[in-house]
């Protein structure tokens, strides 16, 4: 089972250490255009922070994925 991850209890260097080996996997680039990985992260943490995305900690994997909180609701997991 998957555990939600509170964002706001990592330590800012942690978070960005996360969201920048979130942005950087392979097949994460689904945009019109490329943007740097530090834009990809300014704009995961304007998500996080307006609380349209959450961090997810998959117990399978053991990775952390980020996704919209409106597709927490048809996650199986």
């Amino acid at each position: 089972m998957d555990t939600l991850i509170p964002w706001e209890s990592l330590e800012p260097q942690t978070l960005n250490n996360v969201l920048k080996e979130i942005v950087t996997r392979d097949g994460t680039d689904y945009g019109d255009y490329e943007l740097t990985a530090e834009q990809k992260i300014a704009q995961a943490i304007q998500a996080l922070k307006h609380g349209t995305a959450v961090l997810l900690f998959d117990t399978e994997s053991e990775t952390i994925k980020m996704m919209l909180k409106d597709q927490l609701q048809h996650y199986d997991h």
